[in-house]
């Protein structure tokens, strides 16, 4: 029995790296980082406001119908099913979303400090 070694093909340039260190090098730089920092906390903030609000209207809308809270659907309390399937579609497309967003923050940054 033969082992192989199994390795990526080398590369001779590695843009991300050196941009990323000549971004930190100077002032400039060090604004479009805390830039960025900043912006990717307020997208998280936003995004993570927002789950809560659509998480906090699933047991509003149960008690402004109260005849749902009463519903069974095969035998499971519509309740339930709200809570336990109803949400993952929220947290998906909230995931969804934020890597979206913080790609294209990060794809902007890059921009800034390849321009620089």
């Amino acid at each position: 029995m033969t082992r192989v070694r199994v390795t990526a093909p080398r590369t001779a340039v590695q843009p991300a790296k050196e941009s990323r260190e000549a971004a930190l090098d100077s002032e400039v730089g060090q604004l479009f980082v805390r830039s960025l920092i900043r912006s990717q906390l307020r997208l998280a903030l936003v995004v993570a406001s927002g789950f809560l609000l659509i998480l906090g209207a699933f047991p509003l809308l149960l008690a402004a119908a109260p005849g749902l809270a009463g519903t069974r659907i095969a035998g499971i309390p519509f309740s339930w099913l709200l809570l336990g399937a109803g949400i993952y579609p929220v947290i998906g497309l909230s995931a969804w979303l934020f890597i979206r967003s913080a790609a294209r923050n990060e794809a902007r940054y890059r921009d800034l400090a390849e321009d620089r």
